[in-house]
């Protein structure tokens, strides 16, 4: 794999995040920090409210990329049609792995987080901690397949539920 130049991001790109998802980039900016100049993405996490700066020369080796292109949503929506794969690992641990995928800012191990830890209606109560997890990945996944789709997150949104409930029929 060739090393990606720090151009390879432009103002406007869509760009995810590890550990936060999709994010926009507004804008590039030079800042002294510690006596060196640095050039910085300014990225907006729009839902979040938050903005984040990220040294170009540094995004490329913190997981930063582009979006997924539309066969990797189509595949991770066909991830979510697989069956639930729960280990019998205690939850503490289970739990860890989940959070590993959902910041690893991988599209198809979010999509397997999603998968895992959906419930249909019929099924038993998620703990609190499980909904939190569940809701984490579907947000990631969700803003992803909004923005390589370009819909908004609302058509998303739905497109990923009938996935997901069409699995259970």
């Amino acid at each position: 794999m060739t090393k990606m130049k720090k151009t390879e991001f432009r103002p406007d790109d869509f760009v995810v995040y590890p550990a936060h998802g999709v994010g926009k980039i507004i804008s590039i900016e030079e800042q002294e920090i510690a006596g060196l100049r640095l050039e910085l993405f300014v990225i907006s996490f729009e839902k979040d409210k938050m903005t984040l700066r990220v040294p170009t020369h540094k995004a490329v080796d913190i997981g930063m990329r582009g979006l997924s292109s539309p066969d990797v949503v189509t595949k991770a929506l066909e991830t979510l049609k697989g069956k639930a794969k729960v280990k019998r690992a205690m939850w503490s641990r289970r739990a860890q792995e989940y959070e590993q995928k959902i910041n690893s800012g991988d599209l198809l191990s979010i999509a397997e987080v999603v998968r895992d830890l959906h419930r249909a209606d019929d099924q038993r109560e998620q703990s609190y901690s499980e909904r939190q997890l569940y809701e984490a990945a579907l947000e990631r996944l969700t803003r992803e397949v909004a923005a390589v789709s370009g819909t908004d997150e609302a058509g998303a949104a739905k497109k990923v539920d009938e996935v997901l409930v069409g699995r259970a029929a």
